[in-house]
């Protein structure tokens, strides 16, 4: 499987050092998304739970512009059929997908997060265990957003209403995303400094990832041929 994962891999990066569709749309919305609630809250910084929020909010709606993304080439040109006609495993699609979407998603979070930093944080509260415990907390929703995105946009793109379809299905599934992430960041982001990241959130976010991972292994052989 592991050499039909490389392929597709590399085939998804050049698609988008050619196109640049998918992390220029998140980066600009997420950055958009910061100026409105940066206006819409009418404060100069913000700290703890709502920090939390504000940051968890505005990455999972970029997230899912990429998630809308994901399949688009493949289902317009074709791609779903060549596939399918290779004599691979059919989850190889399923992992490059995801890695492929998971470092879109690294990569939004690194222009995404300072520019939270420079236009909402409180700067007090900026040091190097907030940064350790941000990029812990931010990989393990990264990786629940790979999988899920990738299970979700392979469902949708068969329907004509795909950009509509996705955000009706990935949320309430990502809801324990959500929840978690926003657990994790608000002692992080804690007024008096970052503060022990709570081990029950933590122990959640990675049992997420284990059972959806599986889980997506499982049905993705069986929803990519239907």
């Amino acid at each position: 499987m592991w050499p039909a994962v490389s392929a597709l891999l590399r085939k998804e990066l050049r698609l988008e050092l050619r196109t640049f569709q998918v992390i220029p749309a998140m980066a600009l919305f997420s950055i958009s998304t910061l100026i409105v609630f940066h206006f819409s809250l009418q404060q100069n910084t913000v700290e703890g739970p709502l920090a939390a929020g504000v940051l968890t909010v505005t990455l999972l709606f970029s997230a899912i512009l990429g998630i809308n993304r994901l399949f688009v080439a493949d289902h317009e040109e074709d791609g779903f059929d060549g596939f399918l006609l290779a004599p691979v495993d059919r989850t190889a699609l399923l992992v490059a997908k995801a890695i492929a979407l998971f470092g879109f998603l690294v990569v939004l979070e690194v222009v995404a997060v300072p520019a939270f930093d420079l236009m909402l944080l409180d700067p007090n509260l900026a040091n190097g265990p907030a940064l350790g415990q941000t990029a812990l907390t931010l990989l393990l929703a990264d990786l629940a957003l790979a999988i899920v995105g990738t299970l979700v946009g392979a469902l949708a793109i068969q329907t004509r209403a795909r950009d509509l379809i996705v955000p009706l299905i990935a949320l309430p599934l990502l809801l324990p995303v959500v929840i978690g992430t926003a657990k994790l960041l608000a002692p992080t982001f804690a007024v008096a400094g970052a503060q022990a990241l709570p081990g029950r959130w933590l122990a959640i976010l990675a049992l997420y990832d284990l059972i959806f991972g599986l889980l997506s292994y499982a049905v993705f052989d069986f929803l990519i041929e239907d």
